[in-house]
């Protein structure tokens, strides 16, 4: 316990803490029954603190929220979450392993080595981005998927998201946090129908704040490599 709390900022300790206790205050005020929601948000959050870090372990823990966030979204026909989280972000999550195992900094396995993208492969990544936008509307529209719009948009984030963290680009963390606004009003939506899904809206609040301190934190990680 010492050597897992020495790894971490005290400024790290107290997101993760802040993070966990918002997610228990919230499922303790509006669900008290649905765990499976509360496993995936403390499943989720921790993947976070851990993935600031660039620590692969981050994303063993991210393929089983994505397996757990994809039952929770089916609950509410919420199939393009569903879809993009067990089809796209679990699989893409473990290629995100493997590419981080095989690109230490230094031979440090706990920490990945900071990538950087060229213009040709940016203006690629948009092009794909765009492509898979435009399917998957029509997908989640055959579906019947409820709030289709922002859930559209979701895909686009998270597309971006995962792209970015496989690449091992510090852009990833701003793609999770513009997907994390687009989920917490999805989950709003959600909660007006049913208010145990204002714990999850409150979830991805938290996972606002981790993955936007993520990308500051990638950032001195890239600038402290470089030097």
């Amino acid at each position: 316990m010492k050597r897992l709390l020495s790894y971490f900022s005290k400024l790290e300790i107290m997101l993760w803490c802040s993070s966990i206790t918002l997610i228990l205050i919230s499922f303790i005020a509006f669900d008290r029954s649905n765990y499976l929601t509360l496993t995936a948000s403390l499943f989720g959050v921790t993947s976070l603190i851990f993935n600031a870090k660039g620590n692969p372990f981050g994303q063993v823990l991210m393929v089983i929220f994505s397996l757990l966030y994809g039952i929770i979204s089916y609950t509410f026909s919420y199939y393009g979450e569903m879809i993009t989280y067990l089809g796209m972000t679990m699989p893409m999550a473990v290629f995100a392993l493997i590419s981080w195992l095989r690109n230490p900094y230094k031979g440090n396995r706990a920490e990945v080595k900071v990538n950087s993208i060229g213009k040709p492969e940016q203006v690629l990544m948009w092009l794909a981005t765009a492509l898979v936008t435009i399917v998957f509307y029509f997908i989640l529209d055959h579906f019947g998927t409820a709030n289709i719009i922002p859930s559209t948009i979701s895909v686009t984030t998270s597309f971006l998201a995962v792209y970015l963290t496989f690449r091992r680009s510090p852009y990833f963390a701003l793609a999770y946090a513009a997907n994390d606004v687009i989920l917490i009003v999805l989950w709003t939506l959600a909660s007006i129908s049913d208010t145990r899904y204002i714990s999850v809206a409150v979830c991805f609040v938290a996972f606002l704040f981790n993955d936007l301190y993520g990308f500051i934190s990638w950032q001195k990680m890239k600038k402290r490599q470089a030097e």
